[in-house]
């Protein structure tokens, strides 16, 4: 016998007590207990919406594998996707983490993906905070400050001049106006501006790449607990 979940409209096993798609609850009322007048079996064990988080051992378990994956992160990004792919890897690892502790494991897309947003930001953090430490540390401690230099201001005289120039041309802008912001972007604060932006656009990539990983974790749990057939 078949019923159907009230919930996500699924398929479901009579003999099964939760819906394995949503995790709702099956209740069936049985109109032949009834009928015999018998006593209503009490359902005494606790319920848990597969919709919601219990937060005290998913923060537990993002904390465990966000932050040393932000200080990978922190390495890994320059070289590539690599930082990316580790970060949505992270979140579909906390999420998997997570729901060995929860009875009945079950877990909707969205609850992962909100697990997956609370890594996103504890791992992102953490690689930028990495990130400061690393520049603080190869400018002021190890006195490599002028490698930065000599980089950002190959890549805007020379790489990025001709291109810039026809661009902000293109726009409108004067000749004085484009030697004033090029003068800036050389100056202590606009290599500042452009780091602070850079670091920005790293926080939001991982982000994004860990709730897709936390999504993505839980339905791959979904899949897993369907029944065969």
């Amino acid at each position: 016998m078949e019923m159907t979940c009230s919930r996500c409209h699924q398929t479901v096993q009579a003999e099964t007590s939760f819906c394995p798609y949503c995790g709702l609850p099956q209740l069936v009322y049985s109109t032949e207990a009834a009928s015999d007048g018998g006593q209503p079996v009490r359902w005494n064990d606790a319920v848990r919406d597969a919709s919601s988080v219990a937060w005290r051992p998913a923060l537990r378990s993002a904390l465990t594998l966000a932050i040393p994956a932000g200080v990978l992160c922190a390495f890994l990004v320059p070289a590539g996707i690599f930082g990316l792919l580790l970060m949505g890897a992270t979140g579909a690892w906390v999420v998997s983490l997570y729901m060995r502790s929860q009875r009945p494991a079950w877990i909707t897309v969205g609850a992962g993906a909100r697990i997956g947003l609370v890594t996103g930001i504890l791992g992102s953090w953490s690689a930028a905070v990495m990130s400061g430490i690393s520049l603080y540390a190869l400018r002021y401690w190890f006195h490599e400050g002028r490698v930065f230099d000599d980089f950002w201001n190959n890549l805007i005289t020379q790489q990025m001049n001709r291109q810039l120039s026809q661009q902000w041309a293109a726009m409108g802008e004067s000749a004085q106006s484009i030697t004033v912001l090029k003068a800036w972007m050389l100056s202590p604060e606009g290599r500042a501006a452009w780091v602070l932006c850079a670091m920005g656009f790293l926080m939001a990539f991982l982000l994004v790449s860990a709730i897709a990983g936390g999504a993505l974790g839980a339905r791959m749990h979904v899949r897993r607990r369907r029944p065969e057939g």
